[in-house]
């Protein structure tokens, strides 16, 4: 049988920086791992020279990481129309991690699709296209933007596959896409993988087609269907459930498919801060036949 490709978000920092991020992966049992290039809530980022890459790489082999995802900060935001600078900002800065994923040796950069602010979901999809025939058109690094599914909470766009098949058809380089499937935005998105798991995929695959998704996150949500909230949970301890996001993960067509947990970290005993990374244990557990 394949190997199941599965690992977690980690960070990377400090003087290892790429290389730490590969220990880290290690160090839960993944074969896979998801990271930024920096801190996702601004634009400040360190040469690529000084990433490590190298090193990072050389370690991975050894340890049996084959592949790794980027994701994109998210303070880009391609829908904005309101405000012209943001959107340039956000232009400007996607084709500097397309760049940086590409020096990393990823083949995927995980994007929010946007938020459209007041404008509406119609604007908003028709400037994130906008954006990303700027961005595609002129580059021609092997990188696929892998658009995330969206939670659908304020005015993101991407909370529905129909937006985001909105999206490809705007683009004219679709083979450029992607989609990012996030079990807890697509949940609280209100598609109900716990009693409709073979019917929330074919629908996906009729808008979208299965051969789409690059990655999913594999996400529990704190939220009912339909809430819109976007709280991830860790696994087993939300509304969708260990068996669903279990039965995702050893779902034989998505066996190539990297599968990246993004779950909360946890306080130890009698603590209020979140020190503790849950994802060797999730791991093992999801893993388990």
């Amino acid at each position: 049988m394949e190997e199941i490709k599965i690992g977690s978000h980690v960070r990377m920092a400090g003087k290892e920086m790429f290389l730490a991020s590969v220990k880290e992966a290690e160090s839960y049992g993944a074969n896979v791992l998801m990271l930024y290039t920096g801190a996702p809530q601004n634009t400040r980022r360190k040469e690529i020279k000084d990433l490590n890459i190298e090193a990072g790489w050389a370690y991975a082999k050894q340890a049996g990481i084959r592949e790794i995802v980027v994701h994109a900060p998210y303070i880009i935001n391609l829908a904005n129309t309101v405000k012209p600078e943001t959107f340039e900002l956000a232009v400007q800065f996607l084709e500097k991690e397309i760049r940086r994923t590409a020096a990393m040796r990823s083949h995927i950069l995980v994007l929010h699709p946007g938020s459209a602010l007041d404008a509406g979901a119609e604007a908003g999809i028709a400037q994130t296209v906008r954006g990303l025939n700027m961005v595609l058109d002129e580059n021609e690094d092997e990188v696929f933007i892998a658009l995330e599914t969206m939670a659908g909470k304020g005015s993101e766009i991407g909370r529905t596959f129909e937006e985001i098949k909105a999206i490809y058809d705007g683009v004219n380089k679709k083979e450029r896409l992607r989609v990012c499937f996030d079990t807890c935005h697509v949940n609280d998105a209100g598609y109900d993988l716990v009693h409709d798991y073979d019917g929330v995929f074919k629908h996906f695959d009729q808008v979208i087609g299965l051969d789409q998704i690059a990655v999913f996150h594999i996400n529990d949500s704190l939220n009912p269907l339909g809430a819109h909230k976007d709280r991830h949970a860790n696994i087993g301890q939300g509304t969708i459930g260990f068996e669903t996001l279990h039965r995702l993960v050893h779902d034989p067509r998505f066996m190539e498919i990297p599968k990246i947990l993004e779950t909360p970290w946890l306080c130890a005993e009698g603590e209020t801060k979140k020190t503790i990374p849950p994802y060797k244990e999730e791991i093992q557990q999801l893993l388990a036949k």
